[in-house]
């Protein structure tokens, strides 16, 4: 029996890669990229700060660390909250004593519940990068247009009412978009987005609604697909981003600038007996005179100057 031809129609193909956001390009054949100061490897911290409902929303799905048992889930729940009463603040001292300014991707609800600790992060120089309204304000296709608009820029107003300052950058809960995101996200003033995990350094990415940049946030090499998805050690993990380093430094002699993206979860590297090693490799990194920490609107900035 043969298929339906209507099986094998998709109103999306298109010839190359189904789509017109941005052409293909091969990182070795670009032109090189510099670093301020000389620095050939740029480190991108990005701590996902984040705020998990007790009963969470499956629809469209349900975020990746979400309550997992029976309501009430006290265990998944404060477990969570760890991470923003304890975690944060050792991820954010790790960096403080090298002297590094991070990007910390913040659900906009926190902002509501812990005005003091978005103060703390802002105060001490950090970016605030937008990651929607709360762990259930995740996106996918299907989900109405006008939803995630209001999603979008309700997470947006709200963090630059508690900080002052309109957040230049949006992360997706589990770097979920839909068809509309990115055009929405350039519509509504944000540069750049760190959803499209697909590169090492970033990149223009077209939409109806304008331009805007993709600054690649490698789920890889994340605490959170290292310790928790694949069982690894703090240790395997710091040994993992030593090696990734040392190969971009190598590839840098050649090619121009990198970028290595470190993503951290507080209530999962901030416990006690994963911060010691975490501040090792933090401390490993600041010493060496070829690598630099940078927010992602630094990044940005360099990047785009260049193009």
């Amino acid at each position: 029996m043969s298929l339906d031809p209507s099986y094998l129609e998709y109103p999306r193909r298109g010839r190359g890669m189904d789509h017109e956001h941005y052409p293909y390009s091969s990182l070795f054949d670009r032109n090189p990229v510099e670093w301020p100061d000389g620095k050939k490897l740029m480190i991108w911290p990005v701590i996902s700060l984040e705020y998990f409902p007790m009963v969470p929303n499956d629809d469209p799905f349900r975020a990746p660390g979400h309550m997992q048992t029976a309501y009430p889930d006290y265990r998944h729940y404060t477990a969570r909250e760890y991470g923003t009463r304890i975690g944060i603040y050792r991820l954010l001292g790790a960096f403080e004593k090298v002297g590094a300014k991070v990007s910390v991707a913040t659900n906009s609800l926190i902002a509501e519940r812990y005005p003091q600790l978005v103060e703390d992060i802002v105060s001490a120089g950090h970016e605030i990068i937008a990651h929607s309204t709360d762990m259930n304000g995740t996106i996918a296709s299907g989900m109405a247009e006008s939803d995630e608009k209001a999603l979008i820029e309700g997470s947006l107003a709200s963090l630059q009412k508690a900080t002052g300052i309109r957040p230049r950058g949006w992360l997706s809960i589990a770097r979920s978009q839909s068809f509309n995101t990115a055009k929405l996200l350039a519509d509504a003033g944000v540069e750049y987005m760190c959803d499209w995990a697909n590169d090492e350094l970033p990149y223009k990415f077209q939409t109806d609604a304008g331009a805007i940049t993709n600054i690649p946030l490698n789920h890889e090499l994340s605490d959170r697909q290292i310790i928790n998805v694949q069982q690894h050690s703090v240790d395997s993990y710091a040994q993992q981003m030593r090696d990734a380093a040392d190969w971009l430094l190598a590839e840098t002699e050649q090619y121009g600038g990198r970028m290595l993206p470190m993503h951290l979860t507080p209530y999962i590297m901030g416990l006690p007996y994963r911060i010691s090693s975490f501040e090792e490799l933090v401390a490993d990194f600041a010493k060496r005179k070829d690598i630099a920490f940078a927010r992602g609107e630094k990044i940005l900035d360099s990047w785009k100057a260049q193009q």
